[in-house]
Order: C-alpha cells, then sequence, then structure tokens
C-alpha cells in the first residue's frame, strides 16, 4: 500500500497547525511537518506574487488522499490551496506500515 507525502503551503502557523492537528487527529494523516519560511512565487489573477508561507509534508496512506483532500479544503483560507500529492516509492517498511496504520488504514 503506497504512503504518499502531500504537499499544503499555509499562510500563517495558526492555520499550518490547525490543518495538521485535523489531519492527525481525524487519522487523514499519520503525521504532518511544518516547513517554516518558505517563500512562493507564483502568477495569480493576472500579477506575479510572493508569499511568505509554511510548507506541511503530510504523510498519509494513499487511500486516504480522497478525503484528506476535502478536509484540507474545509479549513484552508485561500480560494485554490496547494494540495500536491507524491507517491513515496520506497522507505523503511516498517514506517510505512505506521504511516498506513495511522491514518486509519489496516497495513
Amino acid at each position: 500500500m503506497p504512503a504518499l507525502i502531500v504537499y499544503c503551503s499555509c499562510p500563517d502557523a495558526a492555520t499550518a497547525d490547525a490543518i495538521a492537528t485535523a489531519l492527525v487527529d481525524e487519522r487523514l494523516a499519520a503525521c504532518v511537518t511544518a516547513l517554516p519560511n518558505a517563500r512562493s512565487t507564483y502568477r495569480w489573477e493576472g500579477r506575479v506574487e510572493h508569499s511568505d508561507e509554511l510548507l506541511l509534508l503530510i504523510k498519509t496512506a494513499s487511500e486516504r488522499l480522497d478525503a484528506l483532500i476535502d478536509r484540507i479544503r474545509a479549513l484552508h483560507p485561500y480560494e485554490l490551496p496547494e494540495v500536491i500529492a507524491v507517491e513515496a516509492v520506497g522507505g523503511l517498511a516498517p514506517y510505512l506500515r505506521w504511516v498506513a496504520e495511522q491514518s486509519g488504514v489496516d497495513a
């Protein structure tokens, strides 16, 4: 069962903490790591924008992705939040089993 790393940028620590806590508490993710001091440059509504953000690295089971996306959309203040899932093609087997178990999936 594949593990995923889901990237999600947040505008501030309060938003990042709220999303991380909800995802882990609701067993949609095993672990969420918040990386501070991310600087995003992007085009939005015809202008180049720059934002200081926190980047969440969300570890989850692939079976939980749809529910995880729905929960982020419900909690995130952005009109179009960044939610990008990348499959972990390998890793320490006991850790990957733990990710599945903590995400509410039988390993």
